[in-house]
């Protein structure tokens, strides 16, 4: 299971609150937008970054 790599980021109060709207907009967290920006950059500089896979979901399956 991947697990995310956090860390503190300061930002200006005007760019965390510009990125707060941007992501109410597309009905997603300020984090997951923060995220979503960043890739975008990287993918416009030529710099594609794979997603790791998603965490699974649910019960663990049984041992019967």
């Amino acid at each position: 299971m991947a697990q995310k790599k956090a860390f503190a980021l300061r930002l200006d109060p005007a760019v965390h609150a510009a990125v707060e709207r941007l992501a109410a907009d597309e009905l997603r967290s300020a984090n997951a937008q923060i995220e979503m920006l960043l890739r975008e950059a990287l993918a416009k500089r030529g710099i594609e970054v794979k997603h790791s896979p998603a965490p699974r979901r649910g019960r663990p399956p049984s041992d019967n």
